[in-house]
């Protein structure tokens, strides 16, 4: 072989490796945004199905929510709760609000109250 050819041989394969790298090395790091995504969607759906009955989709409070003076999650009042008062008020429930820590796992629980402080970013 010529040295020309050995040169474009090594640059060539250098290339195809360099691409093969970086491609593997990204497919962890879109396998894990791909669950944070799964893990988002599956936190609002229980948000959708156990609280936004009362709270609204928003946080802001449903008519029958407000009808029953049910807080805007959204509010500094919620918002300036320690994440275990809302862990808390969510498992054991409070006022006219039914205790969940039977139907939700504590990982579900810590997920909503995350959610909780999204709204208000929402806001």
């Amino acid at each position: 072989m010529s040295r020309d050819r050995i040169i474009h041989y090594v640059i060539f394969s250098s290339s195809i490796l360099t691409a093969l790298i970086v491609g593997l090395a990204g497919f962890p790091i879109s396998i894990v945004q791909a669950n944070a995504a799964q893990a988002s969607a599956a936190i609002t759906a229980t948000f959708r199905t156990k609280c936004a009955m009362c709270h609204g989709p928003d946080g802001g409070g449903s008519e029958v929510g407000k009808s029953m003076n049910v807080p805007d999650l959204r509010s500094q009042a919620i918002q300036g709760l320690a994440d275990a008062e809302l862990v808390q008020v969510i498992s054991n429930g409070k006022g006219g609000m039914p205790s969940f820590k039977n139907s939700l796992s504590a990982d579900q629980i810590q997920a909503l109250v995350k959610h909780v402080r999204a709204l208000a970013k929402k806001k």
